[in-house]
């Protein structure tokens, strides 16, 4: 697999990762330096820039919401759509990458 894959895939499985902190903190905003830690955490290098980028993409998508966008530090909140995605009742864009539903 070229870097440019594996770039691609390290992207697509830090958005499921994302989505899934998210979930976890539920109905709470979570600040971007947890998610960028739990990220870590799961061997996905990711810069904090980085890790803006991606949630500002999941935004765009309509899977979360920013809070405080205009100040140092950001927070994030699953929207409903988002909700969906992560408990499999919507499909999940093709550009995340969310494990088959085993059960």
């Amino acid at each position: 697999m070229d870097n440019l894959n594996l770039e691609q895939k390290q992207r697509e499985e830090a958005r499921w990762r994302i989505l899934r902190v998210l979930d976890a903190g539920r109905p709470v905003p979570v600040s971007e330096s947890i998610v960028w830690r739990v990220v870590s955490e799961m061997n996905i290098q990711m810069s904090p820039n980085a890790i803006r980028r991606e949630l500002s993409y999941l935004r765009d998508l309509g899977l979360i919401e920013l809070v405080g966008e205009a100040t140092e530090n950001w927070f994030a909140r699953l929207t409903a759509a988002g909700v969906d995605v992560v408990e499999y009742t919507a499909a999940a864009p093709v550009s995340i990458a969310r494990p088959r539903k085993s059960w």
